[in-house]
């Protein structure tokens, strides 16, 4: 086996060839002047079984450019098999025409990875799971719910806890986290009456009193989130906590966090924390390199990924 690591978050490779006491393959992934992306991998691989790492995370063309050249070189090094390894799948939300005239981006790019020679994906929790149909080659879609479900029952009292998924489409996900700690489920019906308008939050259940803890897959400018919380607590919830697989958190996301009511935000680190995410008070970061290294094991062994979530 061979882990090659991107410098989309290079801390979470490392921490996976750790976890797999394998070290990571020399590569060297650099720019020229104008920006052009170049890859050297600087030992052999021929005939090796080979895992890239590389979220495509901000900046996500740039991110996306290095992942697919990295598979062409391995490629063309005659590697004997490639797993892109993404934890963050970008363009993910782009999985279906939203209006007229619109690309259904996350299958172009589901395009661009097979065509650059990968062999199989390894992701988590995909922003849709259907997305892994867009792919021609095998596609494993891990679930974070293992990793949250453990962090809950460390740091709270799972018989007062309430899962809520903060809008309607998100319900499954929260079901199964909900199923996981014997928790009962809440929705967030949101609705804008007019364009321009704040949305109107419904909650859908009986929260008093209770820990509230939000599940969703991304977290990005924060709003909805933020919402959210106000109405659980102005519905009676106890405290509220978010537990999100994917920290974006563009623009002002982590101030608008910081100043909200949400008693923590809780993400994996998917994406690589920025030092503004690493300083935020209320804004706690978990680790998903076990479970992926885990996985990768298993897919180098060809046994199964699915035990993992039974």
């Amino acid at each position: 086996m061979k882990i090659v690591a991107g410098n989309s978050n290079r801390a979470l490779a490392e921490q996976i060839s750790k976890y797999l006491d394998v070290p990571l393959a020399k590569c060297q992934v650099r720019r020229f002047a104008d920006q052009e992306i170049y890859v050297e991998i600087q030992e052999n691989v021929r005939g090796e079984d080979v895992f890239v790492i590389q979220p495509t995370s901000y900046p996500a063309n740039d991110h996306l450019m290095e992942l697919l050249i990295i598979i062409d070189a391995l490629r063309r090094s005659s590697a004997r098999r490639i797993t892109a390894v993404v934890p963050y799948f970008g363009y993910a939300r782009q999985d279906r025409k939203s209006a007229p005239r619109t690309p259904i981006s996350a299958k172009l790019v589901s395009n661009l990875i097979t065509n650059a020679g990968a062999d199989r994906v390894l992701t988590l929790d995909l922003h849709a799971a259907q997305i892994q149909g867009f792919f021609d080659i095998p596609t494993d879609n891990l679930y974070g719910a293992p990793v949250m479900t453990r962090d809950i029952k460390e740091c709270y009292d799972t018989t007062n806890v309430m899962v809520v998924s903060p809008d309607v489409g998100g319900v499954v996900r929260a079901r199964a986290l909900a199923k996981r700690i014997e928790a009962p489920l809440s929705i967030v019906d949101k609705r804008r009456d007019k364009p321009g308008e704040s949305e109107v939050m419904n909650i859908i259940g009986d929260v008093s009193g209770y820990d509230c803890i939000l599940v969703d897959d991304i977290v990005d400018s924060g709003g909805t989130l933020c919402n959210a919380a106000e109405a659980l607590l102005n519905a009676g919830a106890k405290s509220v906590t978010a537990y999100i697989t994917h920290g974006v958190l563009s623009g002002g996301a982590v101030a608008r966090v910081s100043a909200s009511k949400l008693k923590e935000l809780v993400i994996t680190d998917s994406i690589e924390p920025t030092a503004a995410v690493q300083a935020a008070p209320n804004i706690r970061t978990i680790s998903i390199a076990p479970l992926m290294g885990e996985a990768i094991n298993r897919t180098s062994q060809e046994r199964s990924v699915s035990s993992l979530f039974d």
